[in-house]
């Protein structure tokens, strides 16, 4: 296996509840038991994305639901939303994150207390991601991102869950592969997706380099790789995955694999993926 494929070998991608009705053709245009995170996203319930991480076991496939920690109203929100994943068998990988809301809703200010809480653990999780910032964040200062990624490797540990490491959307490889290998320095070793748009429109792709401080197409392209060409055409991911691939050193980088955004919609994902893997 050569190129990018060797880490599309074992992708994972990200849905929403939205995509529901899509579950059906995404399962055959995917290796079966391949994870798709169902995202929790502020216009959908728990209950929305209990059903679609029913469907995908339905389908074959493994579905990864988020729990948003901050947007969790109670103990018993938790209790009960892990529950309903265990009673339609979809609870065994689940995906930590804090959460966009500042204050709370509940009890669980971050993903680590969400994985302290024990809930987990109790109902059968046996796998769980937790997120990485390639780039920084721009609310958290560095030296707090470093110790929640060690607290919450952990508090996995700890209780027998195994983890890793999804990371947020790059453009810059370059910057993904130093991340990496500071991750591994710091003496954590769980396996790394790297978060990777998926194709999309290039105004669509250029809104988001923004949001990461990449304000023209000419600095995306020198980011991301990409030929972006008019406003109204599209953009994907092989250039991205092919400087990854070339800078990657198992020895140094240990377990990497894809983990596909489909910001330019889930159509547009498996078309992209269909000529990535024949």
């Amino acid at each position: 296996m050569t190129g990018h494929d060797a880490v599309l070998a074992d992708l994972s991608l990200e849905i929403s509840a939205a995509d529901l009705p899509r579950v059906a053709d995404a399962a055959a245009r995917l290796p079966r038991g391949a994870r798709v995170h169902v995202t929790a996203l502020s216009t959908e319930t728990a209950a929305d994305r209990v059903a679609t991480a029913s469907e995908l076991v339905t389908h074959g496939l493994t579905p990864v639901p988020h729990l948003s920690a901050r947007r969790l109203a109670s103990r018993e929100d938790l209790e009960s939303t892990v529950a309903a994943l265990a009673h339609a068998a979809a609870q065994e990988s689940v995906f930590v994150i804090g959460g966009d809301p500042r204050t709370p809703a509940g009890p669980y200010a971050s993903a680590l207390a969400v994985i302290e809480s024990g809930v987990l653990a109790r109902h059968g999780v046996r796998q769980a991601g937790i997120g990485g910032y390639t780039e920084g964040h721009p609310d958290i200062p560095d030296d707090v991102l470093w110790e929640a990624l060690a607290a919450k490797s952990g508090a996995l540990a700890s209780q027998g869950i195994a983890g890793s490491i999804v990371t947020q959307v790059s453009f810059d490889a370059d910057a993904v592969l130093a991340w990496i290998a500071v991750v591994r320095e710091r003496g954590i070793h769980l396996p790394i997706r790297v978060g990777v748009p998926g194709p999309m429109g290039v105004a669509r792709l250029l809104s988001f380099g923004r949001r990461l401080g990449i304000a023209s197409a000419a600095g995306l392209a020198r980011k991301y790789g990409a030929q972006l060409g008019g406003m109204l055409g599209s953009a994907g991911p092989d250039d991205f995955l092919d400087q990854l691939v070339a800078g990657l050193d198992p020895a140094a980088h240990g377990d990497v694999s894809a983990h596909l955004y489909t910001f330019g919609g889930l159509d547009a994902t498996l078309d992209w993926l269909s000529h990535r893997t024949v």
